[in-house]
């Protein structure tokens, strides 16, 4: 569990620095845009690969939290044994996504975008670096459903019913 703290942490400097470069580059890009009269030309496309970074490493961490958005109608009507085999069937439908799509489907593309040396319109940086992510991002799901069907939550530590006013 060391790992899962110090994995926990890294992920959440990592995801506080890329929404601050994000919040920065768009102040910029406004800023230039509106004040300056002439517009950046990197802006949209630094917005928008930081924006897939922080959606991918985002979800990632959420999954390690049990944050992740969820329909809980039928986990509330099923025992509480049954929902222990539940939630290990949904952990393990995300992992064999995680894997088959971002693993699998992201090293695919990622070596494909790699060997024929594409590169982003304006920022000029190799498009195998910004999906890059897919990969880690799917491992760290993995590895994050392992840990959550290994460790369920137990039912008074639970937050299923919790409601938003």
């Amino acid at each position: 569990m060391k790992f899962k703290h110090t994995l926990d942490k890294i992920l959440e400097i990592v995801l506080v620095g890329i929404m601050a470069i994000m919040v920065i580059n768009v102040l910029w890009q406004v800023g230039s845009r509106f004040i300056l009269q002439s517009p950046s030309s990197f802006t949209d496309e630094l917005a928008r690969y930081l924006l897939i970074w922080l959606s991918i490493l985002g979800a990632s961490y959420v999954t390690g939290k049990r944050m992740h958005l969820s329909i809980d109608l039928l986990a509330q009507k099923v025992s509480v044994e049954r929902r222990k085999s539940l939630n290990t069937l949904i952990y393990s439908i995300v992992a064999l996504f995680a894997f088959l799509a971002m693993v699998v489907g992201g090293a695919n593309l990622v070596y494909i975008v790699s060997s024929l040396g594409q590169t982003s319109p304006a920022l000029e940086i190799p498009l195998s670096t910004v999906y890059i992510v897919l990969p880690i991002g799917g491992a760290i799901i993995i590895y994050y459903s392992i840990l959550n069907i290994l460790h369920p939550v137990k039912e008074e530590d639970s937050s299923i019913s919790e409601t938003v006013e």
